[in-house]
C-alpha cells in the first residue's frame, strides 16, 4: 500500500500528465427518448432535452424530428458570440411547421450550450425554430423557452459557418442539418 503522499503525488502527476481523468464518477446516462442527435457536416451534436422545463416544447421537437423535418434545413442565422439559429424551412428565418406555441419560460440560464426556442415579439410565436448559443446571452433568461443543452460537439457547433453580425447574422451558402433525430430511434 501507497503511503498518503506518495499517492497524492501519484494523482496529480497522473492527472497533469492526462492519464487520469478529472472526475473518477461517470456522467449520468442520459435518457434516449429525451436526447436528440443533431447530426452536423463536422459531426455529432448531442443534446440532452429538458422535458421537466419545456413539456410542450419538447415534446413538439421530438415529433418534428422524428417526421425528418429538420434534415437537410439550413443554420439560417448565425451571429458570432451570440447564437446559431434553425428550424426554418424556408431558410429566411420567416418559415415555420405551421404550429404555434405557448411560451414556458423559466429559470434556466441562456449560457454557452442552451438550446432555445426562436420567436417573434409574441412570447406565444415559437414554432419549430430554435438556436444554440455560442456564448452567455443573460439578457434572454426569462424571455426565452429553453428546452435544451448540448452535453457533447460544442466543437461542431462552432463549425457552423457564421454570418455578418452587421447583417443580423443571415449566412450565404449555409451549413445544413445532416439528420437531426430523437436517441431513442437510432440504431447502434
Amino acid at each position: 500500500m501507497l503511503k498518503k503522499p506518495f499517492r497524492i503525488l501519484v494523482v496529480i502527476l497522473g492527472l497533469l500528465a492526462g492519464f487520469l481523468p478529472l472526475s473518477v464518477s461517470a456522467a449520468p446516462a442520459l435518457d434516449p427518448e429525451n436526447t436528440i442527435y443533431l447530426d452536423l457536416p463536422a459531426g455529432r451534436v448531442v443534446i440532452q432535452m429538458l422535458p421537466d422545463l419545456a413539456p410542450r416544447h419538447v415534446s413538439r421537437i421530438k415529433e418534428l424530428a422524428r417526421k425528418g423535418f429538420y434534415d437537410g434545413l439550413t443554420f439560417h442565422r448565425v451571429i458570432p458570440g451570440f447564437m446559431a439559429q434553425t428550424g426554418d424551412p424556408r431558410g429566411d428565418g420567416s418559415g415555420g411547421s405551421g404550429q404555434k406555441l405557448k411560451s414556458e419560460f423559466s429559470s434556466e440560464q441562456h449560457i454557452r450550450g442552451t438550446v432555445s426556442m426562436a420567436r417573434t415579439s409574441d412570447p406565444d410565436s415559437a414554432d419549430s425554430q430554435f438556436f444554440i448559443c455560442l456564448a452567455p446571452a443573460s439578457y434572454l433568461d426569462a424571455k426565452y423557452t429553453v428546452w435544451g443543452r448540448v452535453v457533447s460537439g460544442m466543437e461542431y457547433v462552432d463549425k457552423i459557418k457564421a454570418g455578418s453580425p452587421f447583417n443580423n447574422g443571415v449566412v450565404s451558402n449555409p451549413t445544413k442539418i445532416v439528420h437531426m433525430k430523437v436517441a431513442r430511434d437510432v440504431k447502434p
